[in-house]
């Protein structure tokens, strides 16, 4: 099944994907009120959907919003090695990468839906894109073991976390972060697409499905989810120890290699690759997942702290 979250006439709407349309499930208005089981409530809701929709749409005629809109954390990872490695260059990568994963938690109030405007964090001047997957938590839990942990997924969807790097790298000598460099956009969506619709592509630790990006029509990445180094099922293990996972908690893999404009920069030079910036038109693909796109626009001037 795939998902997705819309207004009509200024109502909040969440829809079956039905080919190019959408069949609005009746009585729901947030997709996180379908999770929280072992997937029963959307199969449910399915059913409702497509026997009796609220009313059915042309997915072109709708603006979509984010799956989850507002999700109660976000966790953001860094699962896949080449990206660790292109980053580190010579100094390498930390041997403590390979025996946890390491993740820092990003705004949930600052989620953008599939074709909005993404604005440059206040006073950067590197701006820059991740290109992620993002696992979206159906069923909560605590203390997951890494073999159980998969079923506790509600769905999948594209993420791509904004970054100032130049703000994130400069927070991040005081030892503490990243923040004012992560905290600005995260894009979501457009669809929730449920576990099942993934599983003939399983691959290694992931599934085999490419995901590329351009910035004014131009590629930059072009990255497989199947290089991943930790599973998600590892992933939510680790999330949950010691603490509660609960419905609509997102996590987000990190950047497949080559995903981002810091790692084709440090690779092929910057002038190649430059920063992004206001009148950019940037577009992302997940194989099956779907499409999200951007236009990169001003931001606010920073105001002065003292």
């Amino acid at each position: 099944m795939r998902w997705a979250s819309y207004d009509s006439d200024g109502h909040p709407r969440v829809a079956l994907v039905d080919g190019g349309s959408l069949r609005a499930a009746p009585g729901v208005e947030r997709l996180v009120d379908l999770l929280g089981d072992d997937g029963q409530k959307l199969a449910d809701a399915a059913d409702r959907a497509t026997r009796d929709p609220l009313e059915v749409v042309p997915i072109a005629d709708v603006r979509l919003r984010a799956p989850v809109p507002a999700p109660p954390s976000i966790r953001d990872f860094m699962a896949f090695e080449e990206h660790v490695r292109n980053c580190r260059g010579a100094t390498g990568v930390d041997p403590v990468w390979y025996e946890q994963p390491i993740f820092y938690f990003t705004n949930p109030a600052a989620v953008h839906a599939p074709g909005e405007d993404v604005a440059v964090s206040p006073g950067s001047v590197a701006f820059d894109y991740e290109l992620e997957v993002g696992a979206v938590v159906g069923r909560g839990g605590r203390d997951l073991r890494p073999n159980d942990a998969e079923a506790h997924i509600a769905g999948y969807l594209v993420l791509i976390d904004w970054s100032a790097r130049d703000l994130q790298r400069r927070e991040m000598t005081a030892r503490l972060g990243p923040a004012k460099g992560k905290d600005s956009a995260t894009t979501l969506g457009p669809f929730l697409v449920t576990p099942d619709e993934l599983e003939p592509r399983r691959s290694g630790n992931g599934y085999d499905l490419a995901m590329t990006a351009t910035v004014n029509g131009r590629q930059y990445t072009d990255g497989n989810w199947k290089t991943i180094h930790w599973s998600f099922g590892e992933l939510l293990a680790y999330a949950s120890r010691g603490t509660q996972l609960v419905p609509g908690d997102v996590l987000g893999s990190g950047t497949v290699g080559r995903g981002c404009i810091l790692e084709l920069s440090t690779l092929h030079g910057a002038e190649r690759y430059p920063w992004l910036a206001p009148g950019d038109e940037f577009h992302a693909q997940v194989e099956l997942l779907g499409e999200v796109s951007a236009r990169i626009v001003a931001g606010a001037d920073p105001i002065p702290l003292r």
